[in-house]
């Protein structure tokens, strides 16, 4: 999936491009503020874009590995769990790529209409213009590049610092709701969440 969100920055330009030539070849005059906050958002549609994408496609699988789950754990037999779980990775991870491309091919059209007549309402010319310079700089280049790994670095780090409370207070939760719905409700009920892990979404593998 990497590949196709890699692809998307490229993609994204070249369709906001063809967008602004299309406008231009009809009104026969090309406005110098909306080809440059064309460019401007453009620009911005990189890497930052990619997991933006990234991260919405993984949240409606998170949504659905919430709702599938503890019926995993509820319904299958203990003996079928393994296969069934895998069964469902797979499906998982199938439907997050095929989102990931259906948000991705909305990108476009969703920043024609809504982002480039905005830094044109919002920026004058000259601003758009520093803009652009700001993202075409070396140095924010290379922070765009390095933004993932960063992140992911970060992420870990807080997620081992926050281990043990997260599971402190998540025990404490368990007693709460096995006293709000009775002493059977431990036995019967889909096994406690663990704490955060820094391992990828099952929608990820």
């Amino acid at each position: 999936m990497k590949n196709i969100l890699s692809a998307l920055g490229v993609v994204v330009s070249a369709s906001l491009l063809s967008m602004v030539v299309s406008t231009a070849g009809q009104a026969q005059i090309v406005d110098p503020k909306l080809a440059w906050a064309t460019k401007v958002v453009a620009l911005q549609q990189g890497p930052e874009l990619n997991r933006l994408i990234d991260q919405l496609a993984n949240s409606t699988a998170q949504d659905l590995l919430q709702k599938w789950g503890p019926k995993v754990q509820l319904i299958t037999p203990k003996t079928k769990q393994a296969q069934i779980t895998e069964e469902l990775n797979t499906e998982l991870r199938k439907y997050s790529g095929e989102v990931a491309q259906l948000i991705g091919n909305k990108v476009g059209r969703v920043s024609a209409d809504a982002l480039i007549p905005a830094y044109t309402e919002k920026f004058t010319l000259e601003e758009l213009q520093q803009i652009t310079g700001f993202f075409e700089s070396p140095a924010i280049k290379k922070y765009q590049a390095s933004a993932p790994e960063l992140g992911s670095i970060f992420i870990q780090r807080l997620v081992e610092a926050t281990r043990g409370d997260v599971s402190a207070r998540a025990a404490q939760f368990d007693e709460s709701a096995v006293k709000i719905l009775g002493t059977g409700a431990a036995s019967k009920s889909a096994p406690t969440a663990p704490a955060p892990s820094n391992n990828k979404p099952a929608a990820k593998k």
